[in-house]
Order: C-alpha cells, then structure tokens, then sequence
C-alpha cells in the first residue's frame, strides 16, 4: 500500500498553464482521473492526495468534486484566498466537506519577498488549526529564512513542505540550502514531501547520483516520521515516469526498518492529512 501525497489534474491551455515552458512539452495536455488511474495500475499506489493546479476556488472545488466521485482520491489540498478580509467565511463553507485536508498558495510566484510575513496572509494562516487543515508550502530554496520566520509565528499548524523547497539541483548547489532545510527541519509541526526533485535538475541529464546528497539530506533531518513520498504527477513527466520515480524513493528508503518505510509511503500521509477511505 502506498498513497502518493502530490498529484495533479488539469484540463491544459495555455493560459491558464503558462508556466508550462518549451522544456516541458511532454505535459502540454490534459492530465485528467482515468490517466492517473492508468499511470498508478501497475504500481502499489492505492490513493492519492490531489493538489491544486490553479490558484482559484473553481479549482478546489472541481477537486472536492472528483474526490466525491472517485475511490482513488483520499483527499484534496486546495487553494482559498488566505489574505482576504472574508477568509473565516470561506473557510467555514468548506468546514462541510470530507475531503479538504489542506491549503496551499504558490509562493514561489510571488514577487514581494517578504510575502510569508505579511499580516494578512499570516491572518489566514492562524485559521487554518480550527479548521484542521494543513499547509502546503510551496517555495524556492532562497525563501527559507522567511519561511523559518513565518513557521515560527505558528507554532500549533502543521506544515508540509513541497518538493523538499526546490534546491538548486540542476547546479548542483546544497550548502545554503541544506543550512535552512536542517534549520527547518528543527520545527517538529513541519513534514516534507519526497516530490519534485527531477523536475528541480537537468530533465534529460540527470542522474540518481546527483539526487542522492539531496536525499541524504532529507532523510537525516526529517527522519522517517516526517517524510511523506509524493510523485508530483504528472509534472514529474518531464524528467522521468511515474513508476521510476516511485521505484527511486523506494530504494532510497530501503535502509530503514519496513516499519519506518510504511510511514514513508502511506502512513505519514495518512496521519497528517486525516485520510478517509471511502
């Protein structure tokens, strides 16, 4: 049994998809629930934690949809307008539904460097706890000091870090990002996903060998009770399959007890996000 904790849908066009460049050609398409059905039947995955693609409540709520309409997925981290004045009222039409497990915003986007800091967003953050939603954070390596600071402010929310916050892979850089990663990593409310790391290297040069200090790092300052594996479907596509990239995370854990692997692949995910098996 495996749950894969970050995965994607999303009809393509480019307008609404324009971060999809010409090096990422391969998902230049419509990634929809009978692929992914397809993608994970020759695999153990057996669930699936579906993650906003659009920053926009039509997107939550298509996933809240799918969710009450396919096995598959155990849960949906959505996206809401955390920095709105209305956020308590928004929050509170999905207190309802069985499937939001968690939020997130893109904040590798944002252009302000001190956006993680802003009271606003911080507002709606301070929520999140009443309505057990977790965050997802999604970042690039050079916003963890900010990130550090603003975990700190929330001592009681749990926190998943995205794509183990995007080092430099491609150029092989991991001082200043295994210095904050590890300085995060001492927060115990904040998890991490083993996802997004060939996206983050060169996609048609990359090796395992490059992405084992990356690894090594994770492993040893999250420690099997704080990782989650993810696949990032179908991004990950652009530099590998679905199936690789699950068989890589399985040997890369494959050092520690079965027990401590299970946490790895599903009952990490399971706990923090509140999965229902419906």
């Amino acid at each position: 049994m495996i749950i894969d904790s970050h995965q994607h849908f999303w009809n393509y066009n480019l307008e609404e998809y324009d971060w999809i460049n010409n090096e990422m050609t391969v998902i230049r398409k419509n990634f929809l629930i009978d692929d992914l059905k397809e993608t994970i039947s020759d695999t153990e995955v057996t669930g699936v934690i579906s993650v906003h693609a659009r920053q926009c409540l039509v997107e939550t709520d298509w996933l809240l949809q799918l969710a009450s309409e396919n096995e598959v997925i155990k849960g949906v981290v959505g996206w809401v307008p955390l920095a709105s004045k209305s956020i308590h009222a928004i929050l509170e039409r999905y207190a309802s539904s069985i499937f939001l497990k968690g939020v997130r915003h893109v904040v590798q986007e944002e252009s302000d460097p001190e956006f993680l800091l802003r009271e606003d967003f911080n507002r709606g953050i301070s929520l999140l706890h009443q309505f057990n939603l977790v965050y997802d954070i999604l970042i690039l390596k050079h916003q963890l000091p900010n990130t550090i600071r603003f975990v700190d402010k929330h001592p009681n929310q749990i926190f998943v870090v995205d794509h183990i916050a995007k080092p430099l892979i491609k150029d092989n850089k991991i001082k200043e990002w295994q210095k904050n990663i590890s300085e995060l990593a001492k927060r115990k409310n904040v998890f991490c996903k083993l996802s997004g790391m060939v996206s983050e290297a060169d996609f048609s040069n990359w090796t395992v060998k490059q992405l084992q200090p990356y690894f090594d790092v994770i492993l040893e300052t999250f420690g099997p009770n704080r990782l989650i594996f993810g696949s990032n479907w179908p991004v990950c596509l652009v530099g590998t399959t679905y199936k690789n990239w699950l068989d890589i995370v399985k040997s890369q854990i494959l050092q520690l007890s079965n027990s401590e692997q299970d946490l790895i692949l599903y009952k990490n995910a399971e706990s923090i996000y509140k999965l229902l098996y419906h």
